[in-house]
């Protein structure tokens, strides 16, 4: 399909509307909440939280040049208490913000959102869904830019503003006031980005340097799409766990168990695409065959 029409994945039965707007493409945050109950009730109560609204408040400094800041602050100042509420209208109207539509037309009516907001709320409503939809979105894009012999960065959309959550998270709760803008708050900033490698590498970047000399970039730049996905979902867990006050070692403990917990989500996925019509009947049906 060209890029000025609606395509639709499939996840679970649920089919996912990929929007276009702008020679970008947003996801129908609706259609991905129809799984887990009323769409509009769960997209609301994703936006009341304070960690939303600083999420899309940094969304929208990176990308919309007429954000407008004044409002977000009042927003934010009023976020997390328990008189507060948010819609995707409101945010639209308040902040003149690109980032979410909200509106019946062409398309259909409900809320959707860019990919990297999408990604977002994903892992706000149900880390495995979110994996599942993103890869699918990646095979799609893949099949795209094939056809077409284009490029498609999947660590753009996937890891783009996960990681600027994830370094907001480091600042404010990891590097003491005096050691801001020095040499000393780099080494924390590396220190917190080696956390997430040992977890889902097994490894930190200078090791893996030195088992990979030939190799350009970093260890990222090598990962494999679902690594990317599961990395997307541990920035996200990994800021909260610091908010919460875990230490190194707890973080990287449980940071470590959900990520193998959601690499096995997907590489099951994976096999199970390869297996032929028959065989995925017997697993389905519980009857032959190993586990998967």
């Amino acid at each position: 399909m060209t890029k000025s029409k609606v395509q639709i994945i499939s996840v679970k039965g649920v089919e996912i509307r990929l929007i276009p707007k702008n020679e970008e493409q947003y996801i129908s945050l609706t259609d991905i909440a129809k799984n887990f109950g009323e769409p509009k009730t769960l997209i609301q109560n994703w936006m009341r939280t304070r960690n939303t609204v600083e999420f899309l408040g940094i969304w929208e400094e990176m990308n919309n040049e007429n954000f407008n800041g004044i409002e977000f602050d009042a927003l934010k100042n009023e976020s997390g208490s328990n008189a507060f509420s948010l819609s995707p209208k409101k945010w639209i109207k308040s902040v003149n913000a690109i980032g979410i539509i909200s509106k019946v037309g062409r398309y259909g009516s409900g809320t959707s959102a860019h990919m990297e907001i999408a990604s977002e709320f994903g892992s706000w409503l149900s880390p495995a869904f979110k994996l599942l939809v993103f890869q699918e979105l990646t095979r799609l894009k893949k099949e795209e830019a094939a056809k077409y012999n284009l490029e498609w960065n999947v660590n753009r959309i996937i890891s783009k503003a996960n990681f600027h959550i994830h370094t907001e998270a480091v600042k404010k709760h990891l590097v003491p006031p005096r050691i801001k803008n020095t040499k000393a708050e780099g080494y924390v900033f590396a220190n917190e980005s080696d956390v997430l490698n040992l977890a889902l590498f097994g490894v930190t970047a200078k090791q893996w340097r030195i088992q990979n000399p030939t190799l350009k970039g970093n260890l990222r730049d090598h990962a494999t799409t679902e690594q990317l996905l599961v990395l997307s979902n541990l920035q996200s867990l990994n800021a909260k766990l610091m908010e919460w006050g875990s230490d190194e070692e707890q973080r990287l403990d449980i940071l470590n168990k959900t990520a193998i917990e959601q690499m096995e989500i997907l590489m099951r996925r994976a096999t199970l695409k390869q297996l032929p019509a028959s065989k995925k009947k017997e697993l389905k049906d519980g009857k032959k065959g190993r586990r998967i």
